[in-house]
């Protein structure tokens, strides 16, 4: 079995470009767990069943840009406390975990419920004023016409949710090295997450 590293944390903390390029210099797969929650939240809207959105997803539908609108990721959060959406994608989760070249999973539960056993665990956050202020950003930089103040509150909103949903709520394991993002560049947020893992990961 390969090395796992679970990243979780809220939105727009961080943890998916800090995942990323773990993954990318040490040479692992990554999946960005909240893609699939997108990817069914965004089936429902399209007026499929949440539970059978979710037992049919196909891993193409991970790459569509519109699991980036606002209105999806509110619709992911409604899915995600969902227990019967929850159980039907952990397989496919700890199946990419288990993968042999090593593996950075990022969400929100990855550490506390799907790879437990993580030998490297992060729990990523930042400010929601920060937070917000990096996904407005991104959306407008993707020819979208929203508001900071819209996105701030979608993001408090989302927090909500992921915090108090009944199962698997949104918090950071005991054993995770908590990072707050929110005074750091993007290359400072890389270079912790980095020195943590190195410190945790068998020398080769």
């Amino acid at each position: 079995m390969g090395f796992t590293i679970a990243v979780d944390g809220p939105a727009a903390s961080g943890k998916g470009t800090i995942s990323k390029r773990l993954a990318r210099d040490l040479g692992f797969g990554h999946l960005d767990t909240g893609r699939l929650y997108r990817a069914v939240g965004r089936r429902m809207l399209d007026g499929m069943e949440p539970v059978e959105a979710a037992r049919t997803l196909n891993p193409e539908e991970l790459d569509d840009a519109v699991l980036r609108l606002p209105e999806v990721a509110q619709a992911a959060s409604r899915v995600a406390t969902i227990a019967e959406v929850r159980a039907a994608l952990v397989d496919f989760q700890r199946a990419f975990a288990a993968r042999s070249g090593g593996a950075v999973l990022d969400g929100r539960d990855i550490g506390t419920v799907i790879c437990p056993d993580a030998p490297a665990k992060l729990f990523v956050t930042a400010r929601p004023e920060i937070r917000a202020d990096r996904r407005w950003r991104e959306l407008v930089a993707a020819g979208l016409d929203v508001s900071v103040d819209s996105v701030l509150a979608d993001i408090r909103a989302r927090d909500e949710q992921d915090m108090n949903r009944a199962d698997a709520p949104l918090r950071a394991a005991d054993d995770a090295m908590v990072l707050d993002t929110s005074d750091m560049d993007v290359e400072t947020a890389i270079a912790a997450a980095r020195r943590f893992v190195d410190q945790v990961r068998p020398a080769s």
